[in-house]
């Protein structure tokens, strides 16, 4: 059986738990804080590692991060007796908003307000279970069969059988990590992996989404002779020109999908309204990289800002370009291939949260199915790095955030930020390839 790490802290996995696949340790920890309404404090960034044997020192991170990865509060019975309250109940995407009033006890005061009370991290122990759920030698091991007549949280599903079983066939609920941005650290002790074969259904149906992709060259022309110095103006006309291309091959892409005929309309056009500019983003960062951070950043190396642009640019600004370039440099260590970029893109596109949507549970199943499919290739495909699928789901909701926050940066400021990200990719490109990573700069840009 294919061995699975929990998506919280690493530990061995013992099934699906709230929506996601967790160890026991780490369900009965979310259970617990959830039914008893605890409120915690980290006293360190709000950013401590989380692995199995480092999992119990800061209980706010890891509620945290259970909260960010998909567990889903409402899966938990009201009574707190074991077993899920809705077999049909998965992970959740909440807002960072939604997230940071659990965190501070607000939406469990506006609950029942006498039932609120704070606990201190600092040296408290889990106690969930002997040996904090699985010891090194007394592991539980996942039920063998789909058949299990286990818990809704159910805990008899193995990994292998859950993607077998959606490759196969339509199922239903959502799965859609929500973690800390790359902070995924699983310490657990994994065996050699070990070669497998692709399930049937995944090789033909990846090829389906690659086969979707315009993977031709940008058409904006970004030749600029030499000696010109483009004007502020100048480039914002040309992003604009390039978002248009962009904007156009999204949805000539939606038009190849192989699930086109699954879905109205009206859903794809509510799908594209929202995610349009996730999807070009992502485009940006993969397929048409060359272009961007080569042809493009030539153009913006010959903007030279005012010093009132420069004085001027917005804190979102700030925040947007350095979200930009780590991502950046994430997807330059990951080196995203086509087909991973293929099906990160369907299962972004695929967001069932989406306000106005007609056909959810339809919409739920494709992501499903893209999901394992995704999982499934990744993992044939790099066996030695194990990490990798979490770590490319990770990058989905960094892309949302830095769309949302995109939005409130002034228009006036978009070539300034442009120039701003695409001169410190370019020269962490030229770091990389002479020597170590460099640090982000937050030093005056220069004028070219």
């Amino acid at each position: 059986a294919l061995l699975r790490t929990c998506l919280i802290c690493g530990d061995r996995a013992t099934g699906l738990h709230y929506g996601i696949i967790s160890c026991e340790g780490c369900k009965g920890f979310f259970k617990r804080s959830i039914c008893n309404k605890r409120v915690y404090r980290c006293s360190r960034d709000k950013n401590c590692e989380m692995s199995r044997k480092q999992r119990n020192r800061c209980q706010y991170c890891r509620l945290l991060k259970c909260l960010q990865m998909g567990m889903n509060r409402k899966a938990i019975r009201e009574d707190g007796m074991p077993g899920g309250r809705n077999k049909s109940i998965g992970p959740v995407q909440i807002s960072e908003e939604e997230i940071e009033r659990i965190m501070s006890g607000q939406e469990f005061k506006e609950e029942a307000a006498e039932h609120t009370w704070v606990e201190r991290n600092v040296g408290d122990s889990d106690h969930s279970s002997p040996s904090n759920g699985a010891s090194e030698g007394n592991q539980p091991s996942p039920a063998s069969t789909l058949s299990s007549n286990r818990s809704g949280e159910m805990t008899g599903y193995t990994a292998a059988a859950l993607r077998e079983q959606y490759i196969n066939t339509s199922m239903s609920t959502h799965y859609q990590l929500l973690p800390h941005l790359f902070s995924y650290a699983a310490q657990s002790g994994l065996l050699t992996p070990q070669p497998r074969s692709l399930y049937p259904q995944s090789h033909p149906m990846v090829l389906q989404l690659v086969a979707a992709e315009d993977l031709s060259p940008l058409a904006t022309p970004m030749l600029i002779e030499d000696g010109y110095k483009v004007s502020q103006v100048e480039l914002f006309a040309l992003l604009c020109r390039l978002a248009d291309e962009l904007l156009f091959r999204q949805i000539s892409w939606i038009k190849k999908l192989p699930f086109f005929c699954e879905l109205s309309i009206e859903d794809y056009t509510c799908l594209l309204s929202s995610t349009w500019q996730e999807l070009i983003l992502l485009s940006c960062l993969t397929i048409y990289s060359a272009h961007i951070f080569g042809d493009l950043a030539d153009v913006t190396a010959k903007y030279t800002p005012s010093d009132d642009e420069l004085q001027g640019f917005s804190e979102e600004g700030m925040e947007v370009m350095e979200r930009l370039i780590y991502l950046f440099r994430k997807f330059h260590q990951l080196k995203v291939s086509n087909e991973e970029y293929a099906c990160m893109k369907a299962i972004n596109f695929l967001n069932q949260d989406i306000r106005g949507l007609t056909n959810v549970s339809q919409l739920e199943q494709l992501n499903k199915r893209y999901w394992y499919v995704c999982q499934d290739y990744t993992e044939y495909k790099y066996p030695h790095q194990p990490k990798r699928f979490p770590e490319i789901m990770m990058c989905l909701p960094e892309i949302r955030c830095i769309a949302r926050k995109l939005v409130n940066v002034p228009l006036e400021q978009l070539p300034l930020l442009f120039k701003a990200v695409l001169h410190s990719c370019k020269s962490s490109l030229s770091s990389y390839r002479a020597g170590p990573p460099p640090c982000l700069v937050t030093g005056p840009l220069p004028g070219n």
